[in-house]
């Protein structure tokens, strides 16, 4: 299930996410505060979401939560629309905006990026928000801002420091949503993992019985990596050997682009390499 951020009144979503004056609801009037603002049924939406994941999302299924009718919330929050993008940037204030940078840019980097997997796997549903329209809120800046700033001032050019910015968050999100997605797994299906893997393994046997010589490399590769990746599992204690797959993944994957970044920063425009100042 992907959900497009930006799909209700643009004026109405932009001015609920930056609380402008337009803020959601009736105006204020004399005697008791009410029990229904904009914050207590974003807070809802989450909790929803969190405990059910989105598709079990909408605004009945908030109201009910709230002891309130569907009807009640609109005239706070508009609709559905409004609401993912409001949950949406509410969870991204979970997210450290400060990181030490003493010992160097790189820790800091891998600091936030394990800040961010732990974020996703908590939140979930946040991976189903598409990333192709996003939602333009003040915490999903704080979250680029803060990355902006580990890399500031470490010699990327402009263009160059975007884009390794946007591979850093995407293989974040993508290996979250694979750890997210084996978590997920068995609930949604009934059948667990070891059952899954063990009833089709046999089936290949069966149907493939020359799987070996057709996929040579592959079999050479799976023979030898799986039993060392069983044990770092068992060693980890993962929920499964697949979610620690995907945590090893985005392991490596991130050493990978911060070695790359280094190549980049020690690379002159001239494309020949630099010692950095105090390099022997």
């Amino acid at each position: 299930m992907v959900v497009f951020a930006g799909q209700g009144d643009a004026r109405r979503s932009m001015s609920l996410l930056w609380r402008s004056g337009e803020l959601g609801g009736p105006a204020p009037k004399p005697g008791p505060k009410p029990g229904l603002d904009v914050d207590t049924i974003v807070a809802a939406g989450v909790a929803v979401a969190d405990e059910q994941g989105m598709t079990a999302l909408s605004m009945r299924a908030v109201g009910t939560r709230l002891g309130r009718t569907a009807m009640a919330l609109y005239t706070y929050v508009p609709s559905k629309s409004e609401l993912v993008d409001l949950m949406h940037d509410r969870v991204l204030a979970e997210l450290p905006t400060e990181y030490d940078t003493s010992a160097g840019w790189r820790p800091a980097i891998t600091t936030w990026a394990d800040d961010a997997w732990a974020f996703y796997l908590r939140h979930p549903w946040v991976l189903q928000v598409s990333q192709a329209r996003p939602v333009l809120g003040p915490n999903e800046y704080a979250r680029l801002e803060t990355v902006v700033r580990i890399l500031g001032g470490i010699g990327l050019k402009p263009l160059h420091a975007r884009r390794i910015i946007g591979a850093l968050f995407q293989v974040v999100r993508g290996m979250a949503l694979v750890a997210a997605e084996h978590r997920q797994a068995a609930p949604e299906t009934g059948v667990p993992d070891e059952e899954w893997w063990a009833q089709r393994s046999a089936l290949m046997a069966e149907f493939a019985p020359d799987f070996t010589e057709r996929f040579p490399a592959l079999a050479t590769l799976e023979s030898t990596a799986s039993l060392a990746a069983m044990t770092e599992a068992e060693a980890g204690g993962a929920a499964s050997h697949m979610e620690q797959e995907g945590r090893e993944a985005f392991r490596v994957g991130l050493e990978l682009i911060l070695d790359g970044v280094e190549a980049a920063v020690r690379t002159g425009s001239d494309g020949t390499l630099h010692a950095p100042a105090g390099t022997p």
